[in-house]
């Protein structure tokens, strides 16, 4: 514990030239233009005209003053002020003196490093731009490459997602059709209807109708399996509708329908759509059903831009429906 100011401790400093004032005994230290407090006389070394002066006798120090016994006179020269520091401790080190075995293990925090370091403070809370470069070492030699060229391309891109959790007529996916993609992977899981032995079934937008619902607009067949072995099929060359399964689905809450089916070309206008999928189901609690089908929207000239899906009685009461471009 210290009563007053506290000892500067083992930085050794020169303090800057100073300029004799013809008559004046007082001087004011600085090093690099900031004033400095020794700690007191006997922590200095200080030349005048050659001669080591006595400290305390020939000088006093007090703050950053120094006071010589007597006036200097024009001619004097102060040739230096060397500033000891308290010899007693190490204190702050002198300028790049401090080496990596200086430093104990785990003492330099986040807050000491630059932004240009690699560390837990500068990681990426999302994923890297494309411009983004990463270091790789290449037979020994260090190089330098952009996130795109080694980024992961996924085959099936997810477009949009709708989750049902309460009565709803119908799930429409209405953007994100178009040419980016030939083909497109829609999804349904844990689909359950609120009228009990209802069919899934499709249309599509399009620029005849959103949706369109023209009454023979779509072909399709639909062949179904049940764990009996019983075989179901269900087909039409012209309908409103596209129906994706021969079986009925129930609408116990034990029961549920999950499916898929790809859609290809929606963004053509030569030819007919065309879709094929599968699904699986329970018709009631105890029956279990597979499902296949394929289907065309008949018109030639123009685009699906949406697709939607319903039961063929009553309203959707849950389930989540997805779609994916495929690259």
């Amino acid at each position: 514990m210290y009563i007053g100011r506290e000892p500067q401790i083992g930085n050794y400093q020169i303090c800057d030239a100073i300029s004799v004032v013809n008559g004046q005994a007082a001087y004011t230290m600085q090093v690099g233009s900031v004033n400095v407090n020794p700690e007191s006389a006997i922590n200095t070394i200080v030349s005048l005209n050659g001669t080591i002066q006595k400290a305390n006798s020939s000088y006093t120090i007090a703050n950053s003053v120094i006071t010589f016994s007597s006036n200097l006179v024009t001619g004097d020269v102060i040739d230096f002020i060397l500033i000891l520091g308290s010899t007693l401790d190490l204190g702050v080190p002198s300028d790049n003196t401090v080496s990596t075995a200086k430093i104990v293990d785990d003492a330099v925090t986040a807050a000491k490093i630059n932004n240009d370091i690699i560390s837990g403070s500068t990681e990426l809370a999302t994923a890297p731009a494309d411009t983004d470069e990463f270091l790789v070492s290449d037979a020994g030699t260090l190089k330098r490459i952009d996130y795109s060229l080694i980024k992961s391309s996924p085959t099936h891109v997810l477009l949009g997602t709708t989750n049902v959790t309460s009565s709803t007529a119908s799930v429409t996916f209405a953007s994100n059709i178009d040419s980016t993609y030939k083909n497109y992977l829609f999804t349904y899981t844990d689909v359950r209807p609120v009228t009990d032995g209802a069919k899934i079934q499709l249309r599509v937008n399009s620029s005849i109708g959103s949706p369109d619902t023209g009454g023979s607009q779509y072909r399709y067949a639909a062949r179904s399996y049940r764990d009996n072995g019983d075989l179901t099929n269900d087909h039409s060359n012209a309908a409103s509708v596209i129906s994706t399964s021969s079986m009925n689905t129930g609408s116990d809450t034990s029961e549920n329908l999950a499916g898929e089916f790809i859609l290809h070309n929606p963004s053509g206008t030569s030819g007919r759509k065309v879709f094929h999928g599968s699904s699986v189901g329970m018709q009631t609690d105890t029956a279990v059903f597979y499902n296949y089908f394929a289907a065309v929207y008949t018109e030639t000239t123009v685009a699906v831009t949406g697709v939607q899906f319903f039961f063929n009685s009553g309203n959707i009461a849950r389930g989540t429906f997805k779609f994916y471009g495929i690259s």
